[in-house]
């Protein structure tokens, strides 16, 4: 009986859960910024997982005798200087975008709620070390940092992720020990600190679950910096090598033969301009709906 009791529980919290995202992503697809950037974000992730379907040919097939050719029927945005189809390399390229900048932000993240909690809650002379340490990384722009990092440890697709992830840590960290800072002078908590509740209890039961919601907001309006990060990196040669199908890589292409062709560029810049408009429809959308003293629509209802 108690076994089956708390099956039914589990499965009763699973259903509130389950209905709680479905009404989420209903009340984002509600709201027309919300529902464009839900479109494109969806739209992405159909073509991450299906990119050898939809792609019609490989994405390091080669026509020599096609090389340089604007939009035809067999080639519909083109080929690039070794007759590679245009077409196919942006989708399978949509992978490269976002298998780095999605493991990248999401370590980032956790790196920096690491250390803003750590930070936020001890205080003392290991906040004042972590708030010099995290400043002097963020006193440098995000792609010259990268730059640094990755001239160190070596192009490769591995080491990009490292680097954005890097370069996106200080961020996530002063956020978390804002965050942190604010949630422990909560009166709840003071009251698990009087009846002599440990450190970590406070800490991931009452501290770290309730300060997540506003780190995956700011997580999805990072994806598409990253995104732009690892193809600036890719453009200039530092990043992913080719024949790799980075967005950045065909850009690179495109302009060492723009007065032969344009397609490789205005197709390279259309994706990356689509997916940063729809990631940050996406999570401003998402901002809007969970922190109503940043929402200017509620403001304006009001």
């Amino acid at each position: 009986m108690e076994a089956s009791t708390a099956l039914l529980g589990r499965v009763s919290h699973l259903r509130r859960r389950t209905r709680r995202v479905v009404s989420t992503f209903g009340d984002i697809g509600r709201r027309p910024a919300g529902f464009i950037g839900l479109l494109i974000v969806g739209g992405l992730l159909v073509v991450v997982v299906f990119a050898p379907l939809l792609a019609p040919y490989g994405d390091t097939s080669q026509d020599i005798p096609s090389a340089l050719q604007g939009p035809t029927l067999h080639h519909l945005l083109g080929t690039d200087e070794l007759g590679r189809d245009t077409l196919s390399r942006l989708l399978y390229g949509t992978r490269i975008a976002l298998g780095v900048s999605v493991p990248a932000v999401a370590a980032a993240m956790t790196c920096g709620l690491v250390i803003g909690v750590v930070a936020g809650y001890f205080g003392g002379w290991i906040d004042v070390v972590l708030v010099i340490v995290m400043d002097a990384l963020q006193a440098f722009p995000a792609v010259i940092l990268a730059l640094v990092l990755i001239a160190l440890l070596g192009p490769s697709l591995q080491n990009v992720i490292i680097v954005i992830a890097v370069a996106f840590t200080p961020g996530y960290a002063r956020v978390s020990r804002a965050l942190v800072y604010a949630a422990k002078q909560n009166q709840y908590v003071e009251a698990e600190r009087a009846l002599g509740a440990s450190h970590p209890r406070i800490i991931f039961v009452h501290i770290v679950r309730n300060i997540l919601g506003p780190l995956f907001i700011l997580m999805a309006m990072d994806i598409p910096s990253a995104v732009t990060t690892e193809a600036g990196l890719s453009f200039l040669g530092v990043g992913i090598q080719p024949p790799t199908p980075s967005w950045g890589n065909i850009l690179s292409d495109g302009f060492t033969y723009i007065y032969q062709t344009p397609w490789p560029i205005i197709s390279s810049g259309v994706a990356l301009m689509v997916t940063t408009l729809g990631f940050t429809m996406f999570g401003e959308t998402l901002r809007d709906m969970f922190d109503p003293r940043l929402s200017g629509i509620r403001r304006w209802r009001m």
